[in-house]
């Protein structure tokens, strides 16, 4: 490896020579030409060719010299890499351990499979312990290779070494012939030739730090029927033909305790009466923040028993820099510091990949790589190396739906890099971008709820970028992390941020509505109450009070929700207040204010926005359920077919199928029996094809009270009808609805000659309704359990079908 460099070096540099030569020569020359010509020319000539002749003796030398420079620069350049200094031939060069804490497991399986196996690879990610597994493992066995037992460490100053110069280091260690290149085939010839040599020994190699498979493929498979091949390093091993793999993971607690225990124990200590590490809670709530990584364990452990730093305050320190808000400033302590800069795994990432890796930390749950993407501001196609990068270094994990999350584990540690690896405001600037990026895309699926749900239920094959419900499925714990931060933790969130986490709310609100998640929806609205913006501007407050007013509604407390609805109407702005009174008109209606009910709608309907089709067809639906429930039937079918023919013209067949439900309140009234029939069989069939068992429940009940007072013969499809709605209905509190629905299967059976079975419907439907507070209800069911002559008839139920579209507009709950 010397020898050619040598022989270059004592070779005469002959340019370099040439040109010095030739500008003295050439000097020479000029001089003695200026002296015979001197006679002849004047004196100033003689001192202009003098001059010359010095010049072109200067430009000769220094040409020389650049040269010879440049030279020099090239022979450094294509010179090899020093070689470190080799042990001698022969000479075992198997380190022994300093001390291996724990680990008695899986050393234990590395023994027993160099038993078995010609080549054994301890895997895992870096500076988990596995150089350190496979050393000790070694030394166990070493008795079993009476031969040697050999080291050599695959990197060199945190750089891996190339396959050439592995295969040069064996030979010079086994007194091979190392490989006279580069090329394949002279590291396959020279690799044949340490196969040879260790044919019939019984000789363990010990490779270390093996950062690429291509490094050691040219031993690989092993052919030596003694020999053994130890490798540790990166788990691309296990692939590899011929290999068997253990793989490595973090120690457990009771171990990562035990080597911060054991460091310290080693270190001089400062204060010799210190408490046990491994009887110290806060001891083990350190290593957990450390990601239990036994370099980082243990050099913390000796830090602090050599400076006798408290556990308590090394706790107190990495937890607040784990668990403060990232735009929050944290002044750094000696405990932060170390752990961070004894991450090897970490520095031995690209610039990028650590980037993204602290950036990543910023998220609750898991990413897609879009929102990935956003966060880090880069492209897609820039991400997807980078993730990679990650993955194989064991930093990040996968998750269903192509998403990437840090691994749980690393995820304080990967907040203590996010503290020491930028200032707050570029932590900020990425907050805002990721939560950005959430609120764009759920307000986009938000406004395509109605439409999708519909789609779904004729046809379910909507993509996932198309499909809303889907696209919340998947990324709701992600939202619902973002959206419900701890109590005050709001307040404290930068203005840039507050806006998309707003948004984001209220996109959220929309989902969580549709899906008739109310427990969590209701946390959402009193979240954004608890926010210092909902104070300074009164229409988000409003916007809250809105929501929580439909929500009440919808549990059937139309007192608190009136109470609610109140608030919203007296905060909102002109353009959120005709969602408020409609809301409210809806809520007086239920509780039989029905003229303060219609004039609210009547409000409603002025406030609104010629535009806003599918807001004018809910306050419509809103003025024809009130008009119907007022006696003025004219003026509610006006409301109702005018409803109905804007949600058509919408698409929407959920408010379609309400307008068509109350319709068959009205006909009937009106005496128009087969317009009834038509009106109920029209939205039954529309309810078929959208999934809302609520409003289903409530067009069952009027088809079902309606065919029984308009045709007696066709009781037994009446009774169908009703017993599908009390069974939709079953499961929830006692409602109105369902003490109207037994009253009428009550009356069913009875004209179906079922006496005992009527009579048994009607006492449940008197316990329904006191329950519910219908009295109304309670004294239809009381009257016919008491046989009175005459007794007045059920009364029809005249409230607005549920469940209809909100708005037009991304504001969810905007109705009941």
């Amino acid at each position: 490896m010397t020898g050619p460099p040598a022989r270059r070096s004592r070779r005469p540099r002959r340019l370099s020579l040439l040109l010095a030569v030739g500008g003295v020569l050439g000097g020479t020359v000029s001089a003695v030409l200026g002296n015979v010509t001197g006679n002849l020319l004047s004196e100033l000539s003689v001192t202009q060719l003098g001059s010359a002749s010095a010049a072109v003796i200067v430009l000769g030398l220094a040409a020389a010299v650049v040269v010879e420079w440049r030279r020099y620069q090239r022979d450094q350049a294509a010179a090899p890499e020093p070689e470190e200094s080799a042990p001698a031939v022969g000479a075992p060069t198997l380190p022994w351990p300093a001390g291996l804490t724990g680990r008695a497991d899986d050393v234990a399986a590395v023994v027993d499979a160099l038993r078995h196996e010609h080549a054994v690879a301890v895997v895992g990610r870096r500076a988990v312990g596995t150089s350190s597994c496979a050393v000790q493992a070694a030394n166990l066995c070493r008795e079993d290779f009476p031969d040697g037992c050999y080291y050599l460490d695959l990197r060199r100053r945190g750089r891996p070494r190339s396959a050439y110069h592995v295969l040069t280091a064996l030979a010079r260690i086994l007194n091979t012939r190392a490989p006279a290149s580069g090329r394949p085939d002279d590291l396959v010839e020279a690799a044949d030739g340490l196969r040879g040599k260790l044919d019939g020994q019984r000789v363990l190699l010990v490779l270390d730090n093996v950062d690429d498979p291509a490094q050691v493929r040219a031993l690989l498979p092993p052919t030596a029927r003694t020999c053994r091949l130890l490798f540790a390093g990166t788990g691309a091993l296990e692939a590899q033909e011929g290999v068997t793999a253990h793989r490595l993971f973090e120690p457990g607690p009771d171990d990562a305790v035990d080597i911060f225990a054991a460091a310290g124990a080693a270190a001089p200590v400062a204060r010799p009466h210190r408490p046990d590490p491994r009887t110290d809670p806060a001891v083990r709530t350190v290593v957990e923040l450390c990601g239990r990584q036994p370099r980082t364990v243990a050099e913390l452990g000796r830090r602090t028993a050599q400076h006798g730093w408290r556990h308590a305050d090394v706790l107190d320190a990495l937890r607040r820099a784990v668990e403060t808000a990232p735009h929050q400033q944290v002044a750094a302590s000696p405990a932060t510091l170390l752990v961070t800069a004894r991450d090897t795994a970490y520095h031995a990432l690209s610039a990028e990949a650590r980037r993204l890796w602290r950036l990543m930390s910023l998220s609750p749950a898991p990413l897609d790589r879009p929102a990935i993407a956003a966060l880090a501001a880069r492209r897609p196609d820039r991400v997807a190396p980078l993730l990679h990068e990650l993955a194989t270094g064991g930093f990040v994990t996968g998750a269903e739906g192509d998403r990437y999350e840090v691994r749980p584990l690393l995820a304080p540690y990967a907040r203590l890099h996010l503290r020491a690896g930028g200032s707050a405001r570029r932590r900020v600037t990425a907050q805002t971008r990721l939560t950005r990026h959430l609120a764009r895309r759920a307000e986009r699926h938000a406004a395509n709820l109605v439409v999708a749900a519909a789609t779904l239920d004729r046809d379910r094959t909507l993509s996932l970028d198309d499909d809303p419900y889907g696209w919340f499925d998947l990324h709701q714990e992600l939202l619902l992390a973002v959206v419900r931060v701890p109590a005050g933790a709001v307040e404290s969130l930068p203005r840039r941020v507050r806006r998309w986490w707003f948004r984001l709310a209220v996109a959220l609100c929309g989902w969580l509505a549709h899906v008739e998640r109310l427990a969590e929806w209701e946390e959402v609205c009193r979240t954004v109450l608890a926010t210092p913006t909902a104070g300074d501007r009164p229409e988000i407050a409003g916007w809250a009070h809105n929501e929580l007013g439909v929500l009440r509604r919808r549990r059937h407390d139309p007192q608190g929700a009136a109470t609610a609805l109140s608030l919203a109407v007296a905060e909102r702005s002109r353009r959120g207040i005709a969602q408020a009174r409609m809301n409210l008109g809806l809520v007086l209606l239920d509780l039989g204010q029905l003229d303060d009910a219609v004039e609210h709608l009547e409000l409603s309907r002025r406030h609104r926005s010629g535009a806003d089709r599918a807001g004018h067809a809910l306050t419509d639906l809103g003025l024809g359920a009130a008009r119907l429930a007022r006696g003025e039937f004219e003026v509610a079918h006006h409301h109702l077919v005018r409803a109905a023919n804007t949600f058509r013209s919408l698409g929407d067949a959920r408010g379609y199928a309400a307008a068509l439900t109350n319709l068959v309140l009205v006909h009937a009234e009106l005496g128009e029996h087969l317009d009834a029939a038509q009106a109920w069989r029209a939205a039954l069939r529309e309810y078929g094809a959208v999934t809302d068992a609520t409003n289903r429940a409530v067009a069952l009940l009027n088809a079902g009270a309606t065919l029984l007072a308009s045709a007696p013969g066709q009781a037994r499809q009446a009774y169908e009808m009703l017993a599908e709605s009390r069974r939709l209905r079953e499961g929830g509190q006692p409602t109105a609805g369902l003490g109207r629905t037994l009253l009428y299967l009550g009356d069913a059976a009875d004209v179906l000659g079922d006496a005992d079975e009527a009579r048994r419907h009607w006492v449940d439907a008197a316990a329904v309704c006191e329950a519910a507070g219908d009295g109304d209800g309670q004294a239809a069911a009381d009257a016919r359990l008491g046989g009175e002559d005459g007794a007045p008839p059920a009364p029809t139920p005249r409230t607005p079908s549920t469940g209809v579209p909100r708005d037009a507009r991304p504001a969810p709950g905007a109705t009941g």
